[in-house]
């Protein structure tokens, strides 16, 4: 029998392998559904790349590779006979099967048992080897199934490498010298000092500067200030500035070149003005129950129930579109986001509805693609497969004539998770994250990975006016730009019980004095007519520079629609640090309509009697620097002794921030055609302003968004035309990495060539793909579809009448913590999603919503 297995596995063995260290071995999740072990056709892993596939698609791995051998998984679990010891470790047939393998449903380990079986399978025959089977089977199959059997599972892997990588502390931590130069950070409205960039900010701990990191640097946008800024100084150490939290900061070192842990960090924020010890978090970490039992923490605790809906017995609900998602920890933002997201019809049809295709297109490892995981999340919500109700009393007799099946409680998003996290600074956390940032992450992604498909997010893509103001010319600029999200200020000076408010901060303050128990809080009740007006009011713009003064002058900016998308997503802004750095939510209620109608803000253009500004250009001011440009001259050298001109080879090395020769190589094959190739490097510190290069009327490229030379130099070494390569820099606000990804889904056309630099994307860093467009009086009937003008906005217009359907709500005291849970209107009925519990509501909060979701009304 020995020699038979051994001579039947012969033509297979060099596709078996034995995992190797950092191999990922899927043995608890299939790659295209949530089958698993314990499903009723257990799960097949691959032997050569050690990925796990369900009973229906097995077959579809088979066919694509051609690999063979198959491990099958799978898990019995039974209830516990009577009599049976309560407390007894389950039984298992085979010891070391799953030794790795966590259950993945919720049993009680008192009341159930399981038993353990695993198999070699050959396809296409299906022809079975029983494990263990030591003795009858080659050496090198036997030691690659033991592996297979005690690998650590693929989530149980990616939890260590995400969450438990060993940071060590910094060596400049004790010792470190903090300038006394009176810097005071505030709690908001950072910019980089060089370039004045918003994202991907570092606070240095010496000496108080706020400058942009690498563009590289954890996927986020920046021109390396804060590392040029540590080469002229040599202050080691500095702090991300938006992940400061009362658990500590990302902190990294320029000397060490690595992330650390700075013991001190308290202090060395305190220095700035920075009291993190205070942003206390109301909540637990585990995003389930609030267990602050201080006064400050009753407010909440209302909150809780409300949301919630605690105290009613809520019904139940099982089948197609019912289906709950567990919680991994702290991961419920991941999923209300989703449930609301696959109960439009757009998303179901763009991946459920592809299922098939996408299915069988994946690559070889589908794991790692982004349609794919869409697609099994959609199926697995929507399918009705894991949410089915328990059995009834009236089965009592067949239950007692069949084995036991207990149901499964939701689906586990741990493959999903791991996909669209990854790379990511705060999503690959463990830590809680804000909706609303999940929501534009999310949004970032299907636009990537679109191109050539539907793209099911532009059902919330929209334009929206912006019209600018000179105060002294009273002159005016109209700009469209893409948005997806509508943001509502919740102006708390409009609160109708302000006086109610005025007395209970009294009685407070009075309490704190005189060290008694602070009074019954009191929540704030604002109109929706209030948000609403204080959306359109018109705010100042820092820093307005005057096309028509030509100088800094004041300036103020109104919104308006533009075009109305087919799904408004509303975000009240509830979120907000104080002046001490104590971030905060406010408390406060607001009645949000189920019918909504903004026709009355859409844009109306430029205007009779209304001068538009003058379409230039401000000035370009570099900082003063007396010093010679840091030129890496052995480098300068290298590419002269080619035969390439002196002066040419030091600002190609310039210019490619002293990369190396290769580098410098590529810059000078993309620039030897220019008039001024060969004269020497001036870096003046002023130009005067020039006409925009757009068309008339189209707005000016903004100062902050030129892209920068070694940028232009690294994308044109691979072969992108200049003229493309800075409209895609410009596009994605200087990041490399999506400007690469514009370029790959943005080709060039010849048509656009006059056109496209002043049709260039303008990205907003907190939301994806933002454009700016000329004045344009927006017609409301009028529709802009993609197919019309590929090089323009993908929007749809229509009427700005809408409903609600869907609202997110945030429990607890900040983004940081607490829980999140949704309510969406199905089948004209309200039904509330928290986790995996999903149920009929009975008195949906949306006054104390934070995210809603609104369709457009169809025209009748």
């Amino acid at each position: 029998m020995a020699a038979d297995l051994g001579e039947l596995l012969v033509p297979y063995m060099p596709t078996i392998r034995v995992p190797r260290t950092g191999d990922r071995v899927f043995k608890s999740e299939c790659a295209f559904s949530y089958d698993s072990p314990e499903s009723e056709g257990g799960l097949y892993v691959c032997m050569n790349t050690f990925l796990g596939f369900g009973r229906e698609h097995v077959e579809r791995h088979y066919r694509k590779t051609g690999q063979s051998v198959y491990m099958h998984l799978k898990r019995h679990v039974k209830e516990k006979s009577p009599g049976a010891a309560g407390g007894a470790i389950p039984r298992r047939r085979n010891g070391k099967v799953f030794l790795d393998l966590e259950l993945n449903r919720d049993f009680n380990g008192d009341e159930y048992e399981c038993e353990d079986e695993a198999k070699l399978v050959i396809f296409p025959d299906h022809y079975e080897i029983p494990l263990p089977n030591i003795e009858e089977l080659p050496a090198l199959v036997t030691i690659a199934c033991d592996a297979v059997l005690n690998a650590v599972s693929a989530y149980k892997k990616q939890e260590h490498d995400s969450w438990e990588e060993e940071i060590q502390t910094s060596k400049h931590s004790r010792g470190l010298r903090q300038l006394d130069n009176g810097v005071r950070i505030p709690p908001s409205g950072w910019k980089c000092q060089k370039c004045e960039m918003r994202e991907n900010l570092w606070l240095n701990l010496t000496d108080g500067s706020v400058l942009c990191g690498k563009w590289f640097f954890d996927g986020a946008g920046g021109n390396g200030h804060a590392l040029e800024h540590y080469k002229e100084t040599k202050f080691p150490l500095a702090v991300k500035l938006d992940n400061i939290t009362p658990d500590g900061a990302d902190i990294y070192s320029f000397d060490e070149e690595e992330a650390v842990l700075d013991p001190q960090i308290s202090e060395h924020l305190q220095h700035f003005g920075i009291d993190m010890l205070q942003m206390q978090r109301n909540g637990t970490e585990n995003g389930h129950h609030n267990t602050d039992n201080s006064n400050d923490a009753r407010p909440r605790v209302s909150e809780w129930e409300v949301i919630q809906e605690a105290g009613m017995k809520l019904k139940a609900v099982y089948g197609s579109g019912f289906t709950g998602i567990k919680n991994l920890g702290n991961s419920c933002y991941l999923g209300t986001t989703m449930q609301v997201l696959f109960s439009i019809p757009e998303f179901q049809r763009a991946y459920v509805g592809n299922l098939q295709r996408i299915f069988d297109y994946s690559p070889l490892d589908p794991t790692t693609d982004f349609n794919t995981q869409m697609a099994k999340l959609g199926h697995g919500l929507l399918s009705g497969l894991f949410s089915k109700p328990p059995i009834k009393s009236e089965l009592i007799e067949q239950v007692m004539k069949e084995e036991h099946k207990h149901q499964p409680k939701g689906i586990s998003p741990k493959m999903f998770k791991a996909l669209i996290s990854r790379g990511h600074p705060e999503f690959s956390s463990n830590r809680q994250q804000d909706a609303h940032e999940f929501f534009l992450h999310l949004i970032n992604l299907v636009e990537r990975n679109s191109a050539g498909s539907e793209n099911p997010s532009d059902v919330f893509r929209h334009l929206v006016e912006e019209r600018v103001q000179c105060c002294q010319t009273k002159r005016v600029r109209y700009t469209h730009k893409v948005d997806y999200v509508m943001q509502l200020p919740a102006p708390m000076e409009a609160a109708s019980n302000r006086e109610e408010l005025i007395a209970y901060e009294a009685k407070r303050k009075e309490a704190e004095e005189n060290m008694r128990a602070p009074p019954e809080p009191v929540r704030a009740r604002i109109p929706f007519t209030a948000c609403l007006q204080a959306f359109t009011e018109p705010e100042n713009v820092p820093d307005f520079w005057s096309s028509a003064l030509q100088a800094k002058s004041a300036g103020v900016k109104t919104s308006r629609f533009a075009s109305f998308p087919e799904y408004l997503v509303m975000q009240i802004k509830k979120f907000t640090f104080g002046v001490d750095w104590v971030p905060k939510k406010l408390d406060l209620s607001i009645e949000v309509p189920d019918f909504l109608d903004l026709s009355r803000f859409r844009g109306t253009g430029l205007q009779a009697g209304e001068e538009e500004l003058p379409d230039l250009a401000p000035p370009i001011v570099l900082p003063e620097d007396t010093r010679a440009p840091e030129i890496d001259e052995s480098a300068a050298m290298q590419l002269a002794e080619m035969g390439f001109p002196l002066e040419a080879c030091r600002k190609a090395v310039y210019y490619t921030g002293n990369m190396g020769p290769e580098m410098a190589f590529n810059w000078i094959i993309a620039h030897m055609e220019e008039p001024d190739f060969a004269e020497p490097l001036a870096l003046p510190s002023f130009m005067e302003p020039a006409t925009s290069m757009a068309s008339p009327g189209l707005a000016g490229t903004p100062l902050d968004n030129q892209p920068p030379e070694e940028s232009i130099a690294i994308l044109t070494s691979m072969g992108f035309p200049r003229r493309h390569t800075v409209q895609a820099l410009r596009a994605s606000n200087n990041n490399l990495e999506r400007a690469l990804d514009w370029i790959f889904t943005h080709p060039e056309r010849e048509e656009d060539e006059e056109t496209s630099d002043a049709l260039s994307d303008m990205a907003d860093t907190t939301e994806p793909n933002d454009n700016v467009f000329s004045n344009a009086n927006t017609n409301s009937d009028s529709t802009l579809s993609p197919d019309q003008d590929p090089s323009g906005p993908r929007v749809k217009d229509g009427p700005g009448r809408y409903e609600l359907f869907a609202f997110i709500s945030h429990m607890g005291a900040s983004t940081m913590s607490g829980h999140y849970i949704c309510h969406v209107k199905k089948e004209g009925r309200w039904v509330i999603f928290n986790d995996h519990k999903v149920c009929l509501s009975e008195r949906p909060p949306k006054d104390l919503g934070y995210i809603y979701f609104y369709r457009r009304l169809s025209s009748r």
